[in-house]
This record gives C-alpha cells, structure tokens and sequence, in this order.
C-alpha cells in the first residue's frame, strides 16, 4: 500500500499549486498593473524551486528515501519561503511611522553590493514591501503567500515523522 506522500499525486498536486500560485502573480503584475517588491520577487523564488523538486518527485515516482528527502526540500524551502512572507506581512502592519523607507531597485543592489550583503538588504524589506496592493477576503497578498507556505510545510513535514510504508 503507497503512501499519499510517496505517490506521484501528492507530488503533482504540491506541483500544481506552486504553478497556480505563480499563474497568478503574473496575472496580477502583468494583468491588474501590480508591481511585484522584493520580497514578492523572493516568494516567487521559494514557489519556483518547490515546484521544480515536486515535477521531480512526480516524474521520479519516489521510493521511502527519497521520498523523504523531497519532502524534506519541500519543508525547507516552504520555511524559508513563509520566514519571506512572515517578514513581509509584519512589515504590512507596522504604523505608518515606522514603515522603512523605499530602497532601490533589486538589480541595483545585486550589481552594486556584493552577493551576501546585497540579499541581506533585500530580505529586510523596505517601503515598497509594506504597501497592500490587493486584498481578497481580508487578506493580503503577502498573507496569503504566508498560509500557502505554511499548507506546503506542514504537508510536507507530516511524512517526516510518520512510519507510512512507501512503495
């Protein structure tokens, strides 16, 4: 009996949500006139890549080790992808007051500062990561970023500490 974790379903359907996601911020930015800030840029990074480890897994049909490693990617990148997202929705709700100021462009930095010193001002955030453009529900983007990561990693992590057969 195949675990729902080992089974190329999971994998396509983890696959199929990232490319959703992503179908979707497109449409946003080029569609509806958004323009994506750094932090958004770097989601789309995190999705990207957990996407292409589940086509992966999917195309790979994965035994229990593997299995394991993928969803241990997966987690990962889900984490660091929700530490983006977290960052981003605190930076929405603190007081106008407080919110930093707008910095220069992403390919400004990156050809500027070096590599490290470069995403380390990247991932802090400034003005422009602060500004809600788009709200469904009540929730901005950068909220909903933030529950999808954590969909991923908590479905993700559960194979991780289960002893589910794998085929």
């Amino acid at each position: 009996m195949s675990s729902l974790y080992s089974s190329r379903s999971f994998y396509f359907l983890v696959f199929l949500a990232c490319i959703c996601l992503l179908g979707f911020g497109l449409y946003l930015e080029h569609i509806k006139g958004l323009e994506p800030c750094p932090l958004c840029i770097f989601q789309r990074i995190a999705y990207i890549l957990i996407a292409m480890i589940a086509l992966t897994a999917t195309l790979q049909n994965p035994t229990q080790t593997s299995g394991r490693i993928y969803c241990g990617l997966i987690t990962l990148i889900a984490f660091a992808g929700a530490g983006i997202a977290g960052r981003q929705v605190w930076l929405e709700h603190l007081p106008a007051d407080q919110v930093p100021e707008c910095g220069p462009g992403v390919e400004y930095l990156l050809e500027s500062f070096p590599l490290g010193q470069a995403l380390k001002m990247i991932l802090s955030g400034s003005g422009e990561c602060a500004e809600v453009q788009w709200r469904f529900i009540g929730l901005s983007i950068a909220e909903w970023s933030l529950i999808c990561f954590l969909i991923l990693m908590i479905s993700s992590v559960i194979p991780l500490f289960t002893r589910r057969n794998y085929p």
